[in-house]
């Protein structure tokens, strides 16, 4: 699992237990989410289709530290899904597990479109070298 996202609870993402609000966190994972697979399927225009169960294991308290991971479990046509799981940065004691959450590509009416990944890619293997970048090599 990599984690890509940390975030400090705050005041304001508190319930009334004063424990982290589930509703809070789950718009930072479907954010996370997001952002991923934005990257990954090199498209803006990307939705949530489906998250699956959620399993809350501790909470979190103003304060901590959470860091938010993801990692790509299999890509379909057009859609790519993910694993998530969020933990407290300090002690890596798990906040929240997250199966699956199907994210899908869209075209420019937003319908569902191919794109053409099979694999995980990192940006940087994607970037071509600066012609400055080249005298070095």
């Amino acid at each position: 699992m990599n984690y890509h996202t940390r975030k400090w609870v705050k005041p304001e993402d508190l319930n009334p237990n004063q424990s982290l609000f589930g509703g809070r966190l789950l718009q930072w994972i479907d954010e996370e989410a997001a952002l991923y697979a934005v990257i990954q399927l090199e498209n803006k225009k990307i939705v949530t289709k489906f998250i699956s169960e959620i399993n809350f294991v501790s909470s979190a308290k103003q304060g901590d530290i959470i860091e938010i991971g993801i990692e790509v479990t299999r890509f379909g046509s057009t859609s790519v899904t993910l694993a998530c799981q969020v933990r407290n940065k300090m002690t890596h004691q798990t906040i929240i597990t997250v199966d699956r959450i199907v994210m899908v590509n869209l075209d420019e009416d937003g319908n569902p479109a191919p794109h053409g990944k099979t694999k995980v890619e990192f940006v940087k293997d994607r970037l071509k070298p600066k012609e400055s970048d080249e005298d070095f090599h």
